[in-house]
């Protein structure tokens, strides 16, 4: 059986220091590296340490990237770029790699003449085969003369020498508009000496941002790169796969991940390349192992995790979509709906990673052909197969784990498919029919932007999906859809860049099931009639409607009475219409697909979908401020567990369901512990990635705290170390007698808090020159910035005796979150002692004296809820963490009850 191809990937694809790499390429089970000269150049390592690294680790270094501006270039520029070669030269026999690339000139040195081209590329082969080794020159896009492979191949060819040949890079090949890769095949394959492979989103005029920004790795772009390898691999050519892409993302990313995802898109280019290459090839990309993907029949079920809080609004919505409650898990608190071949299972047992209050989908199943098969496939693509707990006589399902924390489940056809619906005790029949659903027709997840590449591949290539298309995008909002060949498993992907995933910020990561019906009009109908929460669409989009297609008036008329949405293309017709959110994150959708129709929401019904969502969220939200549904999210302050370190507190948050942390960057007092971000880089680095790890974000960092004294430019790290962690705003207090003085002061900080993105929240306590509510107005007021805010601190308010009326007369956009918390109802009358209470002795909502229903009332709705409540003698007995979980489980109780 010939052998394998040899994978290989560039160092410069991959973020971190040159061994993060090194042990990121050899985990993912890449066989070679690209050495780039930036990352040789800024390692510690000698070269003949980084090669010892390498063997170590079962890597070699196929090649080293890059020298440049070598050909056609003045006599004494040659002479300078003969020398700088001899030491490159003196490096590759000591990494022990023979192939050195070369770029087109870009120096405005070079001029356009092929034959002095030839010429000293020729000088520097003659040299290179002396050391044993050779030259693998590159037609860049974006070079000033030579940018296309013919071009370069003419050079080549006139230069003559056999220590000469070419490396031919995808990406320069196929970014230009027009370009025919046919072409390749004329090449002899032992004149083509490297191979890089790298995808785009497609042609584009501005080659070098494209090529040095935001290549992608192979399967997520618009390249034809299985037909591109094809046509290399026809000339003979046997060297390795090699991936070169630079994307600013997977550059910031965790090695490993990146790694993990370059290999599986080299795998399933081999895959996809093995159908159209020639034979000899053809044997060659199949022998690498990867087991063909079973086939799927279909979503089996869909699984979404819920609370006490979200779970029972979910459930009711499916009881008006028509489904039924026919289940529960034998062992487990989850419950089975189901409609036809629709199952949603409702999984209430405690989620650390979700926020409480939210629906999430946690797990999907889907039907294969072969589960063995498709497991064995996941192991090879490096995706963990995740171990299920489980009960004597319970079905034993094997499940994946998906990069976005998703289970993925995989079911056997055939007449055993639904074994697993025998760890259900069957529930009482409940009355009633369905509403015409027949099955799940899709999925659709948001995902970080950081992310977004890495799950697309998951499902792409792990479960064999197809690329659909890259979804237009609509606004900022960027998709991708993937399907099986029978268009039976449909899954879609989407990313807000620009706010990691969230449709705005009342919207966090949106998540739809879709399910299918044969009857849309029919299904709204009934499922409206049955008190379904079915979102309305404005009349202003039936009106565009009308007037993009020649629909009758009649059937215009239906879709508006249903808010039934509407689209066409040349392959047939959609009609789609979707639930409120439930639980702020996850809503249904009904959709009816009309002949030849395999697209999902239009250019135009998106938007309009997605705008009704969050109008209608918004009035959810404000509408139920004084109810006991209303969610908030919570953030943990820092005082509140003051003995946690930041990666400490950040671990305490995410287990006990806040959603941000308050961080405290100074020291207020002698006493306290302090954490110095601002000036210690492992800390910072670990509290990052503890808040990747837990997705737990930072709402707030303290204190800007600016007395007579003090200076705000003094503030600067401290700014910018809130602004790397994420921070949004900053809490900022104004112990200074002089109006005038603290006024400037504090619109200087928040003049240099705004570019950084973040607010400045004055704060009031009753003790400092700035007591109470009309201080901090008169402050904002005249420091007059766009950034700047009032932080209502619930003791604070109280003890200075502000008033609530005045408070609600505030601008809105002045609040961006609030302490929230109790106090004793004797106030004590001393500073000492207000200052005591609200360090040590502050008391969960409800168990004090402060009118907390009322303060909080006052404010905008839908504000962080930041818990701010130090218990000294509590956090004693319990320690800081569990005190954080009573915090949060007290707070929401006491919510509840209002």
């Amino acid at each position: 059986m010939a052998s394998s191809y040899r994978l290989s990937i560039a160092t410069s694809c991959l973020s971190g220091a040159l061994d993060d790499k090194l042990a990121a390429a050899a985990a993912a089970r890449f066989h070679g590296i690209e050495l780039a000269d930036n990352d040789l150049v800024a390692s510690s390592w000698s070269p003949d340490r980084i090669k010892q690294e390498c063997d170590r680790r079962g890597l070699t270094i196929d090649a080293y990237q890059l020298l440049s501006d070598v050909e056609a270039v003045p006599p004494q520029v040659f002479a300078a770029t003969l020398r700088r070669a001899e030491r490159t030269f003196d490096l590759l026999e000591q990494l022990g790699t023979r192939t050195l690339l070369v770029g087109s000139s870009t120096s405005a040195d070079a001029v356009d003449d092929d034959d002095l081209a030839a010429e000293q590329l020729h000088a520097l082969a003659v040299r290179a085969e002396h050391r044993g080794l050779r030259i693998a020159y590159e037609a860049q896009a974006w070079g000033r003369f030579v940018s296309t492979i013919p071009h370069a191949w003419r050079i080549v060819r006139r230069a003559g020498h056999r220590a000469l040949g070419l490396c031919l890079d995808s990406f320069h090949v196929l970014s230009p508009a027009g370009s025919d890769p046919a072409g390749l095949r004329v090449i002899p394959g032992e004149k083509v000496f490297h191979l890089q492979l790298a995808d785009a989103s497609g042609p584009t005029a501005n080659v070098v941002e494209g090529g040095r920004h935001h290549r992608l790795f192979p399967g997520l772009g618009s390249f034809d790169l299985a037909t591109f390898l094809a046509h290399v691999l026809s000339t003979g050519y046997g060297g390795p796969l090699s991936l070169d892409v630079l994307n600013d993302v997977y550059r910031q990313a965790d090695p490993r991940h990146a790694a993990i995802d370059g290999m599986r898109s080299l795998l399933a280019l081999q895959e996809s390349a093995g159908a159209v290459a020639p034979p000899p090839a053809r044997d060659r990309l199949r022998s690498g192992g990867l087991p063909p993907a079973p086939e799927l029949s279909g979503i089996v079920f869909t699984e979404v995790a819920v609370d006490e809080i979200s779970g029972p609004a979910v459930a009711r919505a499916l009881a008006a979509l028509g489904f039924a409650h026919v289940g529960q898990h034998r062992s487990k608190p989850v419950q089975l709906w189901q409609q036809a071949e629709a199952r949603i299972l409702l999984n209430f047992a405690a989620q650390r990673t979700v926020t409480p209050g939210t629906a999430t989908i946690c797990a999907l199943a889907v039907e294969s052909a072969d589960p063995d098969a498709s497991t064995r496939r996941a192991e090879q693509l490096l995706a963990p197969v995740l171990p299920r707990l489980r009960e004597p006589q319970e079905a034993e399902l094997t499940s994946i784990a998906a990069p976005d924390g998703i289970a993925v489940f995989l079911v056997r056809t055939g007449p055993d498919r639904d074994s697993w619906i025998q760890d259900f005790v069957p529930a009482p029949a409940p009355a009633g029919g369905g509403t015409g659903i027949t099955g799940t027709d899709h999925l659709s997840l948001t995902d970080e932007v950081d992310d977004f590449d890495e799950a697309a591949l998951f499902y792409r290539v792990v479960l064999g999906l197809r690329a659909a298309g890259i979804v237009a995008p609509f606004g900022l909002i960027r998709s991708r859809a993937a399907a099986d060949p029978g268009h039976r498993v449909r899954i879609t992907l989407s990313t807000a860049a620009l706010r990691r995933g969230d449709w705005a910020p009342v919207i966090p990561s949106p998540q739809h099931v879709a399910f299918a019906t044969d009857d849309a009009l029919a299904s709204a109908a009934a499922m409206r009639a049955r008190g379904a929460p079915l979102l309305a669409i404005p009349d202003n989009y039936y009106a565009d409607l009308e007037a993009r297609f020649d629909l009758s008036a009649h059937f215009v008329a239906a879709l508006r009475a249903n808010s039934v949405l509407y689209d066409r293309d040349e392959h047939g017709a959609y009609l789609h219409f979707y639930t409120e959110m439930l639980g702020s994150r996850v809503f249904f959708a009904v959709v009816q697909r009309i002949d030849g129709y395999t697209g999902y929401d239009g250019p135009v019904s998106a938007p309009v979908r997605m705008a009704a969502h969050r109008q209608r969220r918004l009035v959810t939200l404000r509408g139920s401020s004084t109810g006991a549904s209303v969610r908030h999210d919570f953030s943990l302050a820092h005082l509140t567990a003051l003995s946690l370190s930041p990666p400490e507190l950040v671990d305490a948050a995410a287990e006990a369901g806040y959603r941000y942390v308050g961080l405290r960057l100074t020291r207020v007092t002698p006493q306290e512990p302090h954490y110095p971000l601002a000036t210690d880089p492992a800390l910072l680095r670990t509290t990052k990635l503890r808040l990747a790890a837990t997705g737990i974000e930072v709402l707030d960092i303290e204190l800007a705290r600016i007395s007579p004294d003090d200076d705000p430019r003094d503030l600067e790290r401290f700014l910018d170390a809130g602004a790397e962690l994420g921070a949004r705003h900053v809490i900022a207090q104004l112990p200074d007698p002089d109006r005038n003085r603290k006024i400037e002061r504090f619109a200087r900080l928040c003049e240099m808090a705004r570019p950084r993105g973040l607010t400045v929240d004055l704060e009031f306590p009753s003790w400092t020159e700035t007591p109470d509510l009309n201080a901090a107005v008169r402050v904002l007021r005249g420091a007059g910035q766009p950034n700047a805010g009032i932080l209502v601190d619930l003791l604070h308010f109280a003890r200075s005796g502000s008033s609530i009326a005045d408070l609600r007369q505030l601008p809105a956009e002045w609040f961006h979150f609030v302490h929230v918390c109790d106090a004793p109802p004797a106030v004590p009358p001393t500073n000492e002692g207000l200052i005591h209470t609200a360090r040590f002795e502050r008391l969960f909502p409800g168990e004090g004296g402060i009118d907390v229903h009322g303060i909080l009332d006052a404010l905008p709705a839908g504000l962080p809820y930041a818990l701010e409540i130090p218990r000294a003698t509590l956090v004693a007995q319990v320690g800081g963490k569990e005190h954080a979980r009573q915090a949060i489980t007290a707070t929401r109780d006491y919510l509840r009850r209002r």
